[in-house]
């Protein structure tokens, strides 16, 4: 299911650990309009695995 949710994701922003992804993120190194999108797709993903959401 995590590599479901991750595919939307950019790969070279993916680690291992969806968490680690927002831990590590530098605000401020994506235009703002994708840093926004990026954190919230994050975002989703973690949320969306935490309740076992599959769609």
């Amino acid at each position: 299911m995590c590599s479901e949710l991750a595919a939307d994701l950019p790969d070279e922003d993916l680690g291992e650990d969806l968490d680690d992804c927002l831990a590590l993120y530098e605000l401020g190194s994506k235009p703002r309009c994708e840093e926004v999108e990026y954190l919230g797709l994050v975002q989703d993903a973690i949320d969306r695995i935490a309740r076992g959401d599959r769609e």
